[in-house]
């Protein structure tokens, strides 16, 4: 179902750029070839600032709805707004100017509340810990600036785009004086130059389907079936990418090699979603893998320093003076990918480039099962009843922390399902004795559901949550239930919060490690398979795909829960399917995108983390809902 894409019109400027934001007062260059220069201005108005007085601290809000917060662990709770430009592919920002307005300050008599650190939702009793860092005793202010921004490559529909996000700070802390620096508003303007698109337009094929050469065979029906609904599709094995049987080998180790290929055949295909099929196999002391993996070093302080990363696949480029540029994650050149901790960090651009899902099969009768549900999913889904219903499960998520009487995880899916028109909502929560055991998860999903929403605690092989303010109960479901789901045909699209629920290095090989034992029991890591592909690849049962994390998650507890880390990354997924975008791989990659636009690449490490492990496990090229 390709469409050629050309070089971008001006007005395809003017649409891109005007869909991002309102209120823009600046002419639009007109239609030619070559280079274009222009600029947009936008103003900023802020209103001015409550200071309400908590626990011996002063908390800083706004009457704006869209205002986020620096969440430094340790550092002030300091507001910011994010304003977001699209620009086409091959457009060079060559300046961001900010002027100020109506600067005034404002004295405190208490110091402005730290950041606190996010909680893990791992099933462990943690406490959250407030604490006040060097910032506090230092002499300039925070933040040190009025405006940031980063520019990146990223994916929106069907092409590629440059993406302009500026963070505006409307108060400065200076912690020596206990005084707040205010504007009123500012002006921005945002010079740019306006070149052809740098890729090819060309429309060979929608999808790429990436396995080892023994999957081939049971991939064939799936290859048949796409291509009658319009998706182009081309199975490629990874022999021929080893090969070089389509395009030239590049890269330092399997994972770039695919990586490399994922990037010539956007550029020589014009594919918008890959399809990686191959989970472990074997290995003890190194892990085997029939479809290579990336580990990102991104080092949060809690005791894993990497974790599986299937975004480095969709991250195929970075901004470099106007061009897309292969981003290899490693700036540094150590040989370390997505670095972030003590030995350095790389900069890189996180943003997707390509819709990318992973079926992690560790054997052909799983790619079986699989090809089997998606076909029988995107076939008869359409107009059931059970299709258009919402199974959202949850409790209260931090009982002895934040505001005791807010229970995270049912606010987290009652959100998620408010996205959702025409659907009929099940929720099963612990606050109103709807979800007392698994059995009351296994029934609803045996009665059929569109999509299935935990959100709690996890590990690598089970799910929980708590009743309220009762941190010593958990109430969930683990794989060794699995086997009660008789839901066949009626397969849900399952959003996971929690950690580790798709982590899906674990084995029971691991046991064998020795020397690891304690770690490998303590942590589940010994399990047949992760919970959260267990469930996807389960027969006439489980899910159609899986969304969850390969690491630790994290949450806020309380009212802001839904504002910050986990949760609201668990909602993008919603909001960005509310928007009509139905092909799952969009879905999910506009919820990453949507999750960066308000909390920037690299400047803050949990928020990196929680971006870079969210990760897919299906087809990306699904109908969400069949046809």
């Amino acid at each position: 179902m390709k469409i050629g894409a050309g070089i971008v019109s001006i007005m395809g400027v003017m649409l891109l750029i005007s869909s991002a934001f309102a209120g823009i007062d600046a002419p639009f260059p007109s239609t030619g070839e070559g280079e274009t220069e222009d600029s947009i201005t936008l103003s900023i108005d802020f209103s001015e600032p409550k200071i309400t007085y908590e626990k011996g601290y002063a908390l800083i809000t706004y009457t704006d709805d869209d205002m986020s917060y620096l969440s430094e662990e340790g550092a002030p709770l300091m507001p910011y707004k994010t304003e977001v430009l699209t620009f086409p592919l091959g457009t060079k920002i060559t300046d961001v100017v900010v002027e100020l307005k109506g600067q005034y300050t404002l004295t405190l008599s208490q110091k402005v509340a730290p950041a606190p650190a996010p909680l893990p939702a791992n099933m462990q009793h943690v406490h959250r810990e407030i604490w006040e860092g060097g910032i506090y005793q230092s002499t300039g202010r925070y933040p040190g600036e009025w405006a940031t921004h980063t520019i990146s490559i990223g994916r929106e529909g069907d092409r590629q785009v440059v993406i302009l996000s500026i963070q505006m700070y409307p108060v400065q802390y200076a912690p020596q004086e206990n005084m707040l620096h205010c504007i009123g508003g500012a002006t921005i303007r945002v010079s740019y130059e306006v070149n052809p698109s740098p890729l090819p337009a060309t429309d060979a094929y929608d999808l790429v389907i990436i396995a080892p050469e023994k999957f081939s065979g049971a991939l064939a029906p799936l290859i048949t079936h796409k291509e009658s609904y319009g998706i182009a599709t081309k199975l490629v094995t990874l022999e021929e990418i080893y090969s070089g049987t389509y395009f030239s080998v590049q890269g330092r180790d399997d994972a770039e090699k695919v990586k490399y290929f994922i990037k010539d055949a956007i550029e020589e295909w014009g594919i918008e979603y890959v399809m990686l099929v191959g989970g472990r196999h074997g290995g003890i002391m190194e892990e085997k893998w029939w479809c290579p993996v990336r580990y990102s070093y991104l080092d949060d302080g809690s005791d894993e320093d990497h974790f599986l990363c299937d975004l480095y696949f969709s991250d195929i480029y970075k901004y470099e003076e106007g061009q897309p540029v292969f981003d290899d994650w490693d700036s540094n050149g150590n040989g370390v990918f997505g670095e972030w901790g003590w030995r350095g960090k790389d900069v890189i651009d996180m943003y997707p480039d390509v819709y990318v899902g992973r079926l992690p099969c560790r054997n052909t009768y799983e790619v079986g099962v699989m090809v089997e549900k998606i076909i029988t999913y995107e076939t008869t889904a359409s107009g059931q009843s059970w299709s258009k219903k919402f199974v959202g499960v949850g409790g209260d998520t931090y009982p002895d922390q934040g505001d005791l009487s807010y229970y995270e995880g049912e606010r987290a899916t009652e959100a998620a399902f408010n996205y959702l028109d025409g659907f009929q909502a099940e929720f099963l929560w612990t606050s109103t004795g709807a979800l007392t055991s698994a059995d009351d998860i296994i029934q609803a999903i045996n009665e059929g559901c569109g999509f299935l929403h935990f959100s709690g605690h996890g590990n690598p092989m089970s799910w929980a949550n708590h009743p309220p303010e009762d941190g010593d109960t958990w109430i969930g479901i683990d794989e060794t239930q699995f086997v009660k789901l008789k839901n066949k045909g009626m397969y849900p699209v399952c959003i996971v919060g929690g950690c580790h629920n798709n982590q899906f290095n674990i084995s029971l090989l691991n046991l064998l490690d020795i020397k690891n034992i304690k770690t490998t029991y303590y942590k589940s890591t010994w399990g047949p398979e992760c919970w959260g592909w267990w469930l996807t690849r389960k027969t006439d049962g489980g899910t159609i795909a899986t969304i969850a994390n390969t690491g630790y998650g994290y949450g806020t507890p309380g009212a802001e829960c839904l504002e910050s880390k986990g949760r609201y990354m668990e909602l993008q997924f919603f909001r960005s399917y509310s928007e009509g975008k139905d092909m799952l791989g969009e879905t999910h990659a506009s919820g990453l995108t949507y999750f960066l636009n308000k909390f920037p690449p690299l400047t803050n490490q949990v928020d990196s983390k929680i971006v870079e492990q969210w990760v897919l496990f299906g087809d990306p090229s699904l109908k969400i809902g069949g046809y």
